[in-house]
């Protein structure tokens, strides 16, 4: 296990100035693990690199959107032989433990492991303002939560890395030992991190209450502990401190970073590198060609493109066409990309469009970094409230949320999306997953979705998926070769 337990000097050097104000912070010199963190600024500095693994390329699943190629919402995209063999076994759930991308992820979520044990471990011991240190404790418990909880859905159980001297060899550790790690992390969090609307201008972007609310409420909602979910998603509605964006694409835009509906997003600024804050997300999915944004991977899929209702915003707030004009600016697309790709039978089965949810003002592929991904919405905290009240049997309650992200979407246009007011309650789950498509498609929700409520066999079975396999991916093959035998592998990888 030398790739996470390993404890290198340099790690303090990755401190690195960035996403938001609060982490534009001078770097500092000839730190060692010894020396560093001891003051209340060295706190400060420690507490704001756990946010830096957030804009690391690799976290979002190694550097490529995976997960929705897992699903039925995206396509590889980019041209057709860019990263072919690489991505596209993606697709087709024909991805090996020895995959592009799973090291990268697994590596980057270890390492954003780290920098939290750092916070836990040493800032108990410094001398400064009581109630300062706990919500930089606090803070550290959240980043350490939300990164175990992608890899325990990705890979179930894994090495639990509690500190930063842990032993020479580490096993798998159970699955529930890690959703208890979990859980007490955003415990820790819900207790400790102030609402948004304690903090100051220069803090916007840090773990609040709210976020950890829902994050520990979506925790709960994958384990199918609704009714523990119910109240934590409850006190995050009624705090008046959220609300929807009154127009769908603001939710995700330049006009909505920080806003109402963003419960927790990951800062970024519009600089070419990581280093200097920049996020290369959106990069990866940018409008490839004409106007040259990105390399045009993560590609709407035909299938997300006919689930939308006749009329719905939300399918031009998710997928970018050709000829589309966005902010004076019409879409020509990659030379090199056929415009429809067909199957022997002269079937359509993929056009050439774009994500929209990742679309930044501008006309270099710069600005693109500057794209702030928000990992929880509000939207996605009244989706989870509609599910939750369904599960608990209360379909009246459920109802009206989701018909509150419904009522959004229409924009003011009352002829198209009508209020849901079936209650039937196996009805009213099918109906709720499909809204949480409309509303959250591209954002990494979907495949997650389908392997929870126990829908990706039927969904994803004809794409490739095999049940009792691919509800997890394989631990990586490099992880597996390190650990000299301490580390199995997943069943039937």
């Amino acid at each position: 296990m030398k790739k996470i337990n390993i404890i290198p000097a340099f790690i303090v050097i990755l401190f690195l100035n960035g996403c938001s104000d609060f982490l534009d912070k001078e770097l500092q010199n000839s730190l060692t693990q010894e020396a560093f963190p001891v003051t209340e600024s060295d706190a400060l500095l420690a507490t704001n690199t756990t946010y830096t693994t957030l804009r690391e390329w690799f976290y979002h699943s190694g550097g490529y959107p995976i997960l929705d190629f897992m699903s039925d919402d995206a396509h590889k995209g980019s041209n057709p032989n860019d990263q072919l063999p690489t991505l596209g076994p993606y697709e087709t759930f024909g991805h090996t433990p020895s995959q592009d991308g799973l090291d990268r992820w697994w590596n980057t979520l270890y390492l954003g492991v780290k920098r939290c044990n750092v916070v836990l471990d040493y800032v108990p011991e410094i001398q400064m303002n009581p109630a300062l240190r706990d919500r930089y404790l606090a803070e550290a418990s959240f980043i350490r939560g939300l990164l175990y909880f992608d890899m325990v859905r990705a890979w179930g159980g894994i090495p639990l890395v509690t500190s930063t001297n842990p032993p020479a060899s580490l096993g798998r550790s159970d699955a529930e030992e890690v959703y208890a790690l979990i859980i007490a992390d955003l415990e820790v969090a819900v207790r400790d991190l102030p609402e948004r609307n304690e903090y100051s201008g220069d803090d916007k972007g840090r773990a609040t209450k709210g976020a950890a609310k829902a994050l520990l409420a979506k925790v709960y909602l994958f384990r199918q502990e609704y009714t523990k979910a119910e109240p934590l998603l409850m006190e995050v509605i009624n705090s008046g401190l959220y609300g929807l964006e009154p127009v769908f694409t603001d939710a995700n835009s330049v006009n909505g970073n920080h806003g109402i509906e963003s419960v927790f997003e990951i800062g970024a600024m519009q600089l070419e590198s990581t280093d200097a804050g920049g996020n290369q997300y959106a990069n990866t999915q940018g409008v490839r060609g004409t106007p040259n944004r990105g390399w045009g991977f993560n590609r709407p899929s035909l299938d997300l493109r006919n689930a939308f209702e006749q009329g719905d915003p939300r399918l031009k707030g998710t997928i970018i066409d050709l000829g589309d004009v966005i902010d004076g600016v019409t879409i020509l697309g990659d030379g090199s990309t056929p415009d429809e790709t067909t199957d022997e039978d002269g079937n359509v089965i993929e056009v050439e469009c774009y994500n929209r949810k990742v679309w930044v003002p501008g006309t270099t592929t710069i600005t693109q970094w500057g794209h702030q991904r928000r990992l929880i919405r509000y939207a996605d905290v009244l989706l989870m409230a509609a599910e939750v009240l369904n599960e608990n049997n209360k379909p009246g309650m459920s109802i009206f949320y989701l018909n509150m992200v419904r009522a959004r979407a229409r924009e003011g246009n009352n002829s198209i999306l009508p209020d849901i007011m079936i209650t039937d309650q196996a009805l009213l789950r099918d109906i709720i997953l499909q809204e949480r498509r409309y509303e959250l498609a591209m954002e990494g929700h979907r495949y997650w979705d389908l392997v929870r409520t126990g829908k990706a066999p039927e969904v994803l079975g004809p794409h490739g998926f095999v049940t009792g396999k691919h509800e997890l991916l394989p631990i990586p093959q490099t992880e597996i070769d390190i650990s000299q035998g301490t580390l199995s592998q997943n069943p039937n990888w």
